[in-house]
């Protein structure tokens, strides 16, 4: 979510308690980002009470932390977020067109692109939603929303042979302690740890087509390993921050099972 005052991407903005709106840190006080209901702010700080009250208040002043608890287990999807969600999925889509670029100009091509297609799209949409709904079943906001450079990012890697998968990021905003937050940010990369636990067995059972589940293992276990990257808005750095332990049983599971998957498509 952008502050209202600066346009800066804020996790989890402040919400003025006086003009409703969302800022960061730096803008979260009325005089900061000149709040028009400036007046109201000023009577409650400083005990005015001239004009809305007869007699002597305290001082009063609190601020919440991002928006309002909704109500816990409500899964909601909005329009915008569906319309980010559908752009975000074609960009994803041009990721599996390229690793069936080998494939172009044989019978195969078309079961290997739509298979690539269905296995990585459901897997990027199975971190984000994982997201969503840990964090709307805790009653806060929740919400895909495409980002600028991860989206062009995402578009260029198509032609490149080092993948950058991430169009966009699910924003919350919302009270929330440490723990939820950690949990929260666990749940994405936890589901391409099974996903990819679940087509590395399909790969090495030599099923029908089975370098096609080890693209699929590969591609959650590399998910799951660069979301686990403890710096800046990654998952990694809230999880390392809530539980080292849980960040470290994670990053060497995810880590373990790109390099498996990785050996199973190109010597398996």
């Amino acid at each position: 979510m952008k502050c209202r005052r600066c346009g800066e991407e804020t996790f989890l903005p402040f919400q003025c308690p006086y003009c409703g709106d969302q800022f960061c840190t730096a803008h979260r006080l009325p005089e900061a980002h000149d709040c028009p209901r400036m007046d109201n702010a000023r009577i409650k700080r400083w005990g005015d009470t001239s004009v809305i009250i007869q007699k002597p208040t305290s001082y009063e002043y609190s601020i919440t932390y991002g928006a309002p608890r909704q109500a816990r287990g409500r899964v909601h999807f909005s329009q915008k977020e569906l319309k980010h969600i559908a752009i975000g999925t074609l960009l994803v889509i041009g990721i599996s067109l390229s690793f069936s670029f080998d494939y172009i100009g044989t019978s195969s091509w078309f079961i290997a692109f739509s298979a690539v297609a269905a296995i990585i799209t459901s897997s990027f949409l199975t971190h984000e939603i994982a997201h969503k709904i840990t964090a709307q079943w805790r009653g806060l906001w929740a919400e895909f929303r495409l980002t600028r450079w991860g989206a062009i990012l995402t578009f260029i890697s198509i032609l490149l042979p080092f993948k950058i998968i991430s169009p966009g990021a699910v924003m919350i905003a919302g009270y929330a302690h440490m723990e939820e937050i950690g949990k929260i940010s666990i749940a994405g990369p936890a589901t391409n740890i099974v996903l990819s636990t679940l087509f590395l067995g399909l790969t090495f059972a030599s099923v029908p087509y089975y370098w096609i589940f080890a693209i699929g293992a590969f591609f959650n276990g590399y998910i799951a390993v660069f979301n686990l990257i403890p710096v800046g808005l990654l998952d990694g750095y809230k999880i390392f921050l809530w539980n080292k332990k849980v960040w470290a049983t994670a990053f060497i599971i995810s880590l373990a099972l790109a390099m498996m998957s990785y050996y199973a498509y190109y010597f398996y």
